[in-house]
């Protein structure tokens, strides 16, 4: 009798650690610029996973023979061996996106564009935003805000839209929440030694939480004003969290080992707390 139950004590627990386990679906596909970085991303991502416990990914990634872009002096041939190629590649993306459909995503709890950039051919655009506002995550890192440039309702989810940037440049952050998860372990002026800096518009900091801000222009130092660098909001009953970090992949990837490191192994550490904590708080 006692060694049955054991057993079932054993069962239970694992049944309630399986179900407090949440399911994110990681989005790395592009139509605009692609990010170096990408690959990145998605290692650190998958490792923060598994070691947190908390959240399990899978990937909805790019499909391989995008073809390159077409010079000007192409000849008539070239331009449609060119179309033919492209056709056939937005065809495999368009399959690949199928896993943002609204039947896919019954299966998850919140989903990450990971450097996404450009109009996506997602199969249910509107679909994809009512699971958002119907209590679901969405994560959003660094170029999630150079995508879907001409859907207002995303933008609106999101809470910015990418205006441009300058040259990388060193920054300090300045901590405008302490007690939220993505800050928490950060200090109130956390310094960046080099990293590309998004400006945005469309952005409102009445409708957003604040969590990073720059008092000083990226570039010119001598403009004071409000630049954000991350925030978190609401969007109906689903929580959106947005980090616009996440460009240079010694500010990603904690590895010492990395060639040509700008940013400190701890810099790294800390961008990896601040990105978890973010999903953390989003998948409550």
């Amino acid at each position: 009798m006692k060694t049955l139950f054991l057993l079932l004590a054993c069962l239970l627990t694992a049944t309630l650690s399986q179900a407090a386990t949440k399911k994110l679906l990681v989005v790395t596909t592009t139509t605009g610029f692609r990010h170096a970085s990408i690959p990145t991303l998605e290692k650190v991502l998958a490792q923060l996973a598994a070691d947190s416990g908390t959240f399990t990914v899978d990937f909805v990634r790019q499909p391989p023979g995008k073809p390159a872009q077409l010079k000007k002096t192409a000849t008539e041939t070239e331009k449609a061996a060119y179309q033919a190629a492209e056709d056939q590649w937005m065809t495999a993306l368009k399959v690949e996106l199928q896993k943002l459909s609204p039947e896919n995503l019954r299966h998850y709890d919140g989903v990450v564009f990971a450097s996404t950039t450009g109009d996506l051919p997602i199969p249910d655009r509107q679909g994809f935003l009512d699971w958002i506002r119907a209590g679901h995550a969405f994560i959003g890192i660094h170029a999630a805000s150079d995508t879907f440039h001409g859907s207002p309702e995303f933008i609106a989810m999101l809470g910015g839209e990418f205006a441009h940037h300058g040259p990388q440049v060193g920054v300090e952050c300045l901590n405008q929440d302490p007690r939220h998860p993505a800050t928490a372990s950060l200090p109130a002026k956390w310094t960046i030694a080099q990293e590309e800096i998004y400006q945005f518009k469309n952005y409102d900091a009445a409708k957003v939480h604040d969590l990073l801000i720059l008092d000083q222009h990226p570039e010119h130092k001598e403009q004071a004003g409000h630049f954000p660098v991350s925030w978190a909001k609401t969007y109906g009953a689903g929580k959106v969290f947005y980090t616009s970090l996440g460009h240079r992949e010694d500010l990603i990837d904690s590895d010492p080992a990395l060639k040509d490191r700008k940013n400190s192994v701890e810099t790294s550490k800390a961008y990896q707390s601040h990105l978890l904590g973010g999903i953390q708080w989003a998948l409550q």
